[in-house]
């Protein structure tokens, strides 16, 4: 079954907490703090993997946890990093912010590797925050949360160039004339119901051919299967536009070839105007003046019109000449600019904190905020004055003043609650 979209909540790994710990040795009295960091946590990394064809597996599992970092040790030692989660893609993978839609990468090279969520830093130990003053620190910083992300991904198939057209217009066959592909054939709407590519070789040129499942007029909005399939036409250099030019299904050719063009520029702007040429297939059936009104149709768009008929192979080395012509001269598609910085939400990037007032109760929310009650030993004075400066550094009690915060009204920060004193 070809799955080729899928959503997935990612998340890295949180660092470790840092080491409250004092040196203790025979006749070494007062041996000071020698609490380690923490260790960092692991990373999400998306990898382009040829050998992953779909995305069924992200069907099954939807949740992805990178390793958390080590506590920091005694003795100065550091927590050990957390093990980064590598996450295998197919190549052709777009992979979106779900929540707001953004391309964060387009994984379109083998082996190409993308940081989705960066691991929290590791809390710092005792030892870092002994001073001349401060000789015995009893308070050392938590680990900081690692970054957390809903992805959607869809695949994208690379190929050169895209079969397209109605149902039952001669594309399956037509791919297992100019390749080894072999889909399935049969005379009825919808016989292809996924994409299938094919290698091309024509005069010491390779290419690689994808049958994209029949669009009918509404695609584009969700009609029939070209809706399911249509996002991997965006990849193509060009168009192979095959047309059922006898009409044998009491179609008008040239309908059917405007017809396809709307609903390709109705998926996308400009898809439509993509170079492409056309496939006038099934001309051992065709009416001349019907041939001929389709061929000044072409003429007047400035595309090559091609007589084929698929199942003998009839102008199928006319057509393949101009496609390998085609396919040299034409660069391809950008889908998403890589060198556009699109700098993921980092733990200080964020606002560090919001208040917000709930009948009376001022509320204190955000990470730094979490990350410094949990780090504060509230029963070491010297830790509880590193965080009463650390309040009116970052602008909380100002922020607090600012909302209306009076004397005795209560406070929440996290799992903190205390009455307000100015």
């Amino acid at each position: 079954m070809f799955i080729d979209t899928a959503t997935i909540y990612v998340k890295a790994g949180n660092g470790g907490n840092g080491m409250v710990s004092f040196h203790t040795a025979k006749y070494v009295p007062n041996g000071g703090p020698d609490g380690g960091d923490g260790g960092r946590g692991g990373d999400v990394v998306l990898i382009a993997d040829s050998s992953i064809r779909t995305l069924k597996d992200f069907r099954y599992k939807r949740k992805y946890n990178a390793e958390d970092g080590e506590k920091g040790g005694r003795k100065k030692c550091n927590g050990a990093y957390g093990e980064p989660l590598v996450i295998k893609l197919p190549v052709g993978t777009i992979v979106k912010d779900s929540e707001t839609g953004r391309i964060l990468v387009d994984l379109n090279v083998e082996g190409q590797k993308y940081v989705v969520a960066k691991g929290g830093h590791g809390g710092r130990g005792n030892t870092r925050f002994a001073n001349s003053v401060r000789q015995a620190p009893n308070f050392a910083r938590a680990g900081e949360p690692g970054e957390e992300i809903e992805l959607k991904i869809e695949i994208k198939l690379i190929a050169d160039v895209g079969l397209i057209g109605f149902p039952n217009v001669g594309k399956s066959t037509l791919l297992s004339v100019i390749s080894a592909a072999k889909p399935k054939i049969a005379d009825y709407h919808f016989t292809t119901i996924e994409p299938n590519l094919g290698v091309v070789e024509h005069k010491e040129t390779s290419f690689i051919v994808a049958d994209i499942p029949g669009l009918i007029e509404g695609a584009s909005e969700g009609s029939g299967l070209g809706h399911e399939f249509l996002r991997h036409i965006e990849r193509t250099r060009m168009f192979i536009h095959v047309i059922d030019v006898s009409g044998s299904e009491g179609r008008d050719p040239v309908e059917d070839f405007r017809i396809i063009n709307r609903e390709l520029e109705s998926y996308l702007e400009g898809l439509s105007g993509r170079p492409q040429v056309i496939a006038a297939n099934k001309t051992d059936l065709a009416d001349a003046v019907m041939l001929e009104t389709l061929r000044e149709e072409a003429v007047s768009r400035n595309i090559k019109l091609f007589p084929i008929c698929a199942p003998i192979a009839m102008g199928i080395d006319d057509l393949l000449d101009e496609t390998v012509e085609m396919i040299n001269s034409l660069p391809a598609p950008v889908i998403f600019d890589q060198t556009v910085d699109r700098k993921l939400y980092t733990f200080e990037d964020e606002e560090l904190f919001t208040v917000e007032e709930d009948n009376g109760t001022y509320i204190v929310k955000g990470k730094w905020i979490e990350n410094l009650v949990d780090s504060t030993n509230f029963d070491d004075i010297e830790s509880l004055q590193y965080f009463q400066r650390l309040l009116r550094k970052k602008g909380v009690i100002d922020a607090l003043e600012s909302a209306g915060v009076k004397d005795d009204d209560p406070v929440v920060m996290h799992t903190l609650e205390f009455e307000y004193i100015s």
